[in-house]
């Protein structure tokens, strides 16, 4: 099998953490089906601001181009809040996405049976729930111009392009055809006109799915209805900052933020990294859930490198670890046994080995969860 060469991004706070697991599983599924993987180490955010006085430096800039994917943890970190634009972590985020062009972002959401009494929402509500968010990623305000701050005005541009909005639209059709064909476009076209012009496009690339119907929301009742009937969303698609915001939000449904993935794809390496931020409250202390990074990690096999097969392990494995009762602090209910970020890479990891010789599934059915 040909090679492959991944960009790995620890980046601040508990990313470090969160990605050591996920890296130990995807050595686990490339010993198990014979891949060749080469996992190379850049810094970004404030770990490059430390080293290199840049959020993104060249070194890192080159490497992730010339890789075949990028995993990325997490950047921020609060002694830079005040510090100028170029020396935030956040702007090596952006900056790192622009460069590789990835303008869909992907966020599956979907509820494991074992997590359902971890969520604010009552079961009932909970039931059938499996989402799929694309968000538009390089427009908008976050890359908008004119933008600045004064003493006295702060200024941000929200921008969009019809072929901007085409390219993603086409992706999160092309989506629902993979699903249940249903594609909830969010937008404020009662207010903005960028919003206007959004759902104008989206209703004229539909017209090239009639096996998919489409819907309109405004961002305010979507995101009512993201939490009063999550079941009936199949594929939503939003800009840039609503889609932020309402996949933050759908962490609700799983119980935590640390549970989800998210693949970003565009023409050339994808970006695969978990939904969450860098967590520095917490980093350190071994407790993070690195689930969200190891079901990024599998997105990656299967988006990344096109290996639906170890991705499938991967995910089994995760999935086998959640029934058998394996829980992080973030997803522990009283009384549960809390394992630490470590301990529950390595469960996940030794299942994706297959040590008995068995898949994923049949390991599952007769029990061998490592304990």
């Amino acid at each position: 099998m040909t090679g492959f060469t991944i960009a790995v991004l620890p980046g601040d706070g508990i990313g470090p953490e969160v990605i050591g697991e996920a890296e130990r599983v995807l050595r686990a599924a490339a010993q198990r089906f014979g891949i060749d993987l080469a996992l190379e180490h850049f810094p970004i955010g404030a770990t490059a601001v430390a080293v290199a006085g840049n959020p993104l430096p060249d070194e890192t800039r080159a490497a992730v181009v010339n890789a075949d994917a990028v995993l990325l943890g997490a950047v921020g970190d609060p002694s830079l809040d005040a510090a100028p634009r170029a020396l935030k972590p956040e702007t090596g985020l952006l900056a790192l996405r622009a460069l590789l062009g990835v303008y869909a972002n992907l966020r599956p959401v979907s509820i494991h049976p074992a997590l359902v009494g971890h969520s604010p929402l009552r079961p009932e509500r909970l039931a059938g729930v499996d989402l799929l968010i694309v968000r538009e990623l390089t427009g908008g305000l976050y890359y908008g111009e004119p933008r600045g701050k004064t003493a006295l005005e702060a200024i941000n541009t929200l921008k969009y392009s019809v072929a901007e909005i085409e390219r993603v639209a086409r992706v999160a059709f092309d989506s629902a055809r993979r699903r249940r064909r249903v594609v909830t476009s969010v937008d404020k076209a009662n207010v903005l006109e960028v919003s206007q012009l959004w759902r104008e496009t989206v209703t004229r690339v539909g017209r090239d799915y009639p096996d998919v119907r489409l819907e309109h929301l405004y961002v305010d009742y979507a995101a009512m209805r993201l939490v009063s009937e999550p079941a009936a969303l199949d594929v939503v698609l939003t800009e840039n900052m609503f889609g932020d915001i309402l996949s933050d939000e759908a962490a609700v449904l799983v119980g935590s933020l640390g549970m989800l993935p998210s693949a970003s794809l565009g023409g050339g390496p994808g970006l695969f990294e978990p939904i969450h931020g860098s967590a520095p409250r917490i980093a350190g202390q071994g407790i993070a859930n690195p689930i969200g990074a190891i079901a990024s990690a599998a997105m990656l096999l299967r988006y990344g490198l096109k290996l639906a097969e170890p991705a499938e392990a991967i995910e089994g494995a995760i999935r086998a670890v959640l029934d058998a009762g394996g829980r992080t602090k973030d997803i522990a209910a009283s009384g549960e046994r809390v394992l630490g970020t470590r301990e529950m890479g390595e469960r996940i990891a030794e299942l994706v080995k297959g040590s008995t010789g068995r898949p994923v599934a049949a390991a599952r059915s007769a029990g061998d969860i490592p304990g």
